[in-house]
């Protein structure tokens, strides 16, 4: 059924409704909180959805009446399930009451992934792994390894603490061996830099092993939450791990460092500044910067910035972007940039971010089954009216 007209608006009413400057706006739908489309009558500049202005909106000034928090929990902020795992305060981000830019100096993926699931401080032995799937696509590697496990491992629920421990560790180290190419040994990120030509337990090394434990989780996104819908159900680790990387593959989450290269071609083709001003007038997203959960600076992005020098189009791109709104560098473009200053495979990224997040997915898993809750929510019916 196509759109009406009043189902998207202009910029200056979507402010106006809203109450915001021009660059809050477009944080907005940076962050995936206000859909847009390209205005009919002058594709230079945006539409934006009404209805996400309206809910926007609503949030403000709504009461707490049951049905209304009920109603809203799913959306982007609200707390919907209870978890021990990670959270977001004062502006920094806390493994377990820790410090995930201190845990970045001197932990690995494996010891961090250990501490998300609140599990046993040695490490395991792991179980054999297959060789990974063939073919030269990441992605595709990591996609197939995942589902080979999920389709033959048992369920999670009424496991031993210890084993679903072990077939934890095993399965990062399966989605390692899917990226790399191989199966192997050693830590990590010294795969991972091996595979990629750099060297192991050299400076890039390094880089990919801070990244690594600074990507690990963030809270209840919506890759966690995938997976733990499915864990809820008893499905084995491996399916809510695969619950949540097909959840990262949308554009809207794992997708950010293509945006963010798409909006670096243009800085490259007409400069920086232009081409931030050009997408302001378009009202046009700038990925890459900013994020909803950090009013100022994402701290992930800024400890990984400190380490390394970014290559020189991505910097004048980030000072072209705070000059013009504010907004700072998130870990997504520092991702990015990292990702170029190492030279890394296009698809490195996404691959980095799936090994990382692995970790969060698996933890999240452990602590739904652990709670025994099955995550049902009901829907509040708005369609043709019955009865």
């Amino acid at each position: 059924m196509p759109d009406k007209a009043r189902d998207w608006i202009g910029a200056d009413e979507a402010r106006a409704r809203l109450g915001v400057r021009p660059q809050t706006l477009y944080a907005y739908v940076s962050r995936g909180r206000v859909q847009t489309r390209p205005d009919p009558g002058d594709p230079r500049r945006s539409l934006y959805r009404s209805a996400d202005i309206a809910q926007l909106t609503q949030r403000k000034a709504r009461s707490r009446k049951p049905s209304e928090v009920a109603a809203g929990a799913i959306a982007w902020g609200e707390p919907v399930l209870s978890s021990a795992i990670t959270t977001v305060s004062g502006g920094r981000l806390f493994y377990r009451g820790r410090d995930a830019v201190e845990l970045a100096g001197t932990e690995t993926l494996e010891s961090t992934a250990r501490l998300l699931r609140g599990g046993h401080g040695a490490a395991l032995k792991r179980t054999d792994r297959p060789a990974p799937p063939a073919g030269a696509d990441m992605r595709a590697r990591a996609f197939a390894a995942l589902a080979a496990r999920a389709g033959a491992d048992p369920p999670a629920l009424g496991r031993h603490p210890l084993a679903l421990a072990v077939e934890a560790a095993t399965l990062l180290d399966v989605m390692t061996d899917a990226i790399a190419g191989e199966v192997g040994g050693g830590a990590i990120h010294n795969r991972l830099a091996l595979a990629w030509g750099l060297g192991p337990g050299g400076p890039g090394a390094d880089l990919i092993r801070r990244m690594l434990v600074l990507m690990a989780d963030h809270e209840l996104n919506p890759s966690a939450f995938a997976a733990r819908v499915a864990a809820s159900t008893g499905a084995s680790l491996s399916a809510a791990a695969l619950a949540g990387l097909a959840t990262l593959s949308g554009p809207r989450h794992g997708g950010a460092p293509a945006a963010i290269r798409a909006l670096a071609a243009e800085a490259g083709q007409a400069g920086p500044r232009v081409a931030v001003s050009a997408r302001l007038a378009e009202d046009r997203a700038l990925p890459g910067f900013g994020h909803q959960l950090y009013s100022d600076v994402d701290p992930r992005a800024e400890a990984m910035l400190a380490r390394f020098t970014p290559p020189a189009p991505l910097a004048e791109l980030a000072q072209a972007v705070e000059a013009f709104t504010g907004l700072k560098p998130n870990v997504d473009f520092a991702l990015v940039a990292m990702s170029e200053a190492l030279k890394l495979p296009a698809d490195a990224p996404f691959a980095l971010f799936a090994v990382a997040r692995c970790a969060g997915w698996i933890a999240h898993a452990i602590e739904q089954l652990q709670s025994g809750a099955l995550i049902r929510p009901r829907a509040r019916y708005v369609g043709v009216e019955v009865g």
